[in-house]
């Protein structure tokens, strides 16, 4: 990948892998827990909120109740690249066991990562390769190979696997990048498994 042009797609290309039932849940949980969030998570997304998210009879879209806000935070959520940033930064604050088991998985199988804390909000957009031999359910498998006891699902460790690795399933990563694993081919839809 040395002399290849690194690729982002924009925060919102991620609602191409996504359901959206998981979507409104997503953005659910994240608004119920918003106020006992820290200030540089809440803030953005108020902002944000206030600016592009209409709820109808308010004026102030971020003084909506969470209920009321859902709907048109995730139509919101699905062209606003900064949005998306924002409510997936605080999601992934929401859930920090997760968040930490995600990321020693991604550590283990030879990933590329930065840490859990790091703001990840500043960087351009999801890259677009992936590794090569891995996708949603050889890493859900995975983790519940590593950690049988969670009640985390599919979707849910999906979204974090994109999320802290910055990375949609795309394009798969050149041999070159060394990543363990062979078989199956990404592409898969987060969740997408659990649809029958």
């Amino acid at each position: 990948m040395d002399d290849q042009e690194i690729q982002f797609f924009p925060f919102h290309a991620i609602n191409e892998f996504m359901r959206p039932d998981f979507r409104l849940r997503m953005i659910r949980t994240t608004l119920q827990a918003l106020p006992k969030l820290p200030d540089n998570l809440r803030a953005p997304i108020d902002r944000l909120t206030r600016q592009a998210v209409q709820v109808p009879g308010f004026r102030n879209s971020a003084k909506a109740p969470a209920s009321l806000k859902v709907k048109p935070m995730a139509d919101t959520f699905e062209k606003n690249p900064q949005l998306v940033a924002a409510i997936l930064s605080a999601w992934a604050q929401t859930k920090p066991e997760l968040r930490q088991q995600v990321f020693d998985l991604l550590n283990e199988r030879g990933w590329e990562v930065l840490p859990p804390e790091a703001d990840r909000t500043q960087l351009p957009g999801f890259l677009t390769t992936w590794p090569k031999g891995e996708d949603f359910e050889v890493l859900n498998e995975a983790y519940k190979k590593g950690y049988p006891d969670s009640a985390e699902s599919d979707d849910e460790v999906s979204l974090m696997v994109v999320w802290l690795s910055g990375r949609l399933p795309y394009q798969m990563e050149e041999d070159e990048g060394s990543e363990e694993g062979e078989e199956g081919e990404a592409g898969e839809e987060p969740g997408e498994e659990n649809e029958a």
